[in-house]
């Protein structure tokens, strides 16, 4: 993926990037990237013209010709420290989608016949100057399923095995092991988890769903914020140079954040373990989503990896973040071999994870399976989306014949509820939403800046049909996903209220200085259309949508070098900014929020506290402390 550039006004930077992928794990097909950071031009760029209406578009898909090689992978630029997806020194990366390596899943086991290893996320390496200083505890700030029943004619043949650049994952596919040969029309089942971010709800940002209730996140008296607690990165096993430690959730009492080999659990103002979770390997995948009784997903490896031998990613299990436990673990396998999975989510009751040999499903409460992958069927669920639904985001056809199916199904059965079918040639989708269901692709990878994103695509998921098209082109709009593997990883972007808000890239703010700035504009998803409102990050800020609240959205400001990041709340209508949270301008403090880069980094805000964490450890290491994770807090 891209690199992101430097922020507004930044002092020279030293030069340094995150830690390299895993030595064994082959570098997946993406965009050609410079070996450091693009340089902002003396003269910024303008920003979009926010009262353009989308343009239309011919097709959505551009099909590659037959025989046409895949992009070549981009060469692994020298890589230092960082905070979860890939952070630039102090522009600084911190989280995966579409993000240098995704979750750094190693190398898959052969599958059946012979197949080749499935490679790691797309991309993705760790953040850039990922060596962070200590600091000052109390710096006080300035004011579906397989073989899911298809139609007849969905089935396409699959004559040879799934050629991708570097991801040749196999002629695997997997069918429903309901074994039923008719859809079901009916509805699917509420959704059970409070992650999303149309319930007004904390936990993470899931599916932006129907907006409900009225927003919690109220401005506090003083918004100046004090850093509340900070946890060490961890120290990466020698032979090792990357793990992954993704995964991050925000309970009503607990902040719980992936280590090495655990997952442990913070009082969510001290900072004091109040459990620790042990695994027998690194958290390769982990879904936003929380239930009701604070459970979650994730996916793990099932030992520590080693120079010669880094594993794959093979276990799903539930988590009890309440009591620091683990519910139960499961694997799948595709013929005789065990899956490597790539992505997992909740919905419905169910526990779904996706890889490129295919999908598998477990309830939720009791680890009973509900489907596994097939050599049977045509096609294979590459991921899935959850939240208020379940959506599966399913391929059929050859590399240069690929058809993506977007569809809704049933949690427990698997059924399809409702299908909507891309055209050709669009390789990758992503769940922005499941709820209304959105999906974001870089339809004719003309997006051109490595976000994954050209369009978003608004459908309708009781019948399937297209609701609008929304164009986003990647020069004008900074949302990011790793379409790729994690399926419902995105960044920028949140929708609510039936629209989508998404970030505009950064863009000259006018006048005769070279400050840069960005806004949050909405898109109204029955018409494909912006709606004229904006909400402006300020000289030198930039502002990304995070989660809603009710029917206001969350979004995090990053600042200029000088100054402390802000969170703000927008209220849904108006599009009036209320400050929520203002951190220290101290130079520590700055230091390590800087290397939290929005787009690669997991940021969770609740209950006045602010949570930024890595999704990456490293070897690699420029200064005496460095850290996976910091919180902020008011009053």
């Amino acid at each position: 993926m891209s690199q992101p550039p430097p922020p507004p006004n930044q002092p020279p930077q030293q030069p340094g990037f995150g830690p390299p992928q895993e030595p064994s794990e082959p570098q997946p097909p993406a965009p050609s990237v410079p070996a450091t950071p693009p340089t902002p031009p003396a003269q910024p760029p303008a920003g979009p013209d926010l009262n353009k209406a989308p343009q239309p578009q011919p097709g959505y898909g551009y099909p590659q010709a037959p025989g046409t090689p895949p992009p070549a992978a981009p060469p692994t630029p020298p890589q230092g420290p960082g905070y979860g997806y890939p952070q630039q020194p102090p522009a600084g990366y911190g989280y995966p989608a579409q993000q240098p390596g995704p979750y750094g899943y190693p190398a898959q086991q052969p599958g059946p016949y012979g197949q080749p290893q499935q490679p790691g996320p797309y991309g993705q390496q760790p953040p850039y100057g990922y060596a962070q200083p200590t600091v000052p505890m109390q710096a006080q700030a300035g004011q579906p399923g397989g073989g899911r029943k298809l139609n007849a004619q969905v089935a396409i043949i699959v004559s040879a095995v799934v050629a991708i650049a570097l991801i040749v994952g196999g002629g695997v596919w997997y069918a429903n092991s309901s074994g039923k040969d008719d859809d079901k029309q009916t509805t699917a089942e509420g959704g059970d988890t409070k992650g999303g971010e149309g319930d007004g709800k904390e936990g993470g940002s899931g599916d932006g769903g129907a907006t409900t209730g009225e927003a919690k996140e109220k401005a506090p008296a003083a918004t100046g914020s004090k850093v509340l607690f900070q946890v060490p990165s961890p120290k990466v096993p020698k032979g090792v140079t990357t793990i992954s430690i993704a995964g991050s959730w925000l309970t009503d009492s607990v902040y719980a954040k992936s280590g090495l080999s655990e997952i442990t659990g913070y009082d969510r103002k001290t900072g004091t373990k109040k459990w620790t979770l042990d695994l027998p390997g690194p958290v390769c995948a982990a879904t936003p989503h929380i239930t009701e009784d604070d459970k979650t997903a994730i996916v793990h490896k099932p030992a520590m990896p080693s120079k010669t031998d880094p594993q794959a990613c093979t276990e799903v299990a539930v988590v009890d973040l309440a009591a620091g436990s683990k519910v139960w673990t499961k694997t799948a396998k595709s013929g005789t071999m065990p899956v490597s999975f790539n992505n997992v989510t909740i919905g419905g009751g169910t526990v779904a994870a996706g890889s490129t040999s295919g999908g598998a499903a477990w309830d939720l409460a009791t680890g009973d399976e509900r489907w596994a992958p097939k050599t049977s069927d045509s096609c294979y669920d590459a991921g899935y989306g959850g939240g208020a639904k379940l959506v599966a985001v399913r391929k059929c056809g050859s590399y240069d014949q690929r058809q993506l199916h977007i569809q809704n199904v049933d949690p427990e059965s698997g059924d399809i509820l409702a299908e909507y079918k891309m055209d050709e040639g669009i390789e990758y989708a992503a769940v922005v939403s499941t709820d209304p269901l959105v999906v974001a692709a870089d339809v004719g990878d003309s997006a051109g800046d490595g976000s994954g994103i050209s369009d978003f695509f608004s459908i309708d998921n009781k019948t399937g049909k297209l609701r609008a098209r929304l164009s986003a082109p990647g020069d004008e709009f900074a949302a990011r996903c790793d379409a790729i593997y994690k399926v419902e990883n995105c960044t920028g972007v949140t929708v609510g209220n039936d629209r989508l808000y998404i970030a505009t890239e950064e863009h000259d703010s006018g006048g005769d200085s070279y400050s840069q700035t960005n806004e949050v504009v909405a898109f109204d998803l029955a018409t494909g259309k912006q709606t004229g409102q904006r909400a402006d990050a300020g000289e030198n800020y930039e502002i990304f949508p995070l989660r809603m609240d009710g029917p206001d959205v969350i979004a995090y400001k990053r600042p200029p070098y000088d100054k402390g990041g802000q969170v703000v709340s927008i209220d849904g209508e108006s599009f009036k900014e209320t400050i929520l949270m203002e951190n220290p301008s101290t130079e520590a403090v700055r230091d390590v929020e800087s290397r939290m880069s929005p787009d690669y980094s997991e940021i969770q805000f609740g209950q006045g506290g602010l949570y930024m964490s890595s999704v990456y450890a490293s070897d690699f290491t420029s200064r005496e402390k460095e850290y996976s994770v910091i919180a902020f807090g008011t009053g």
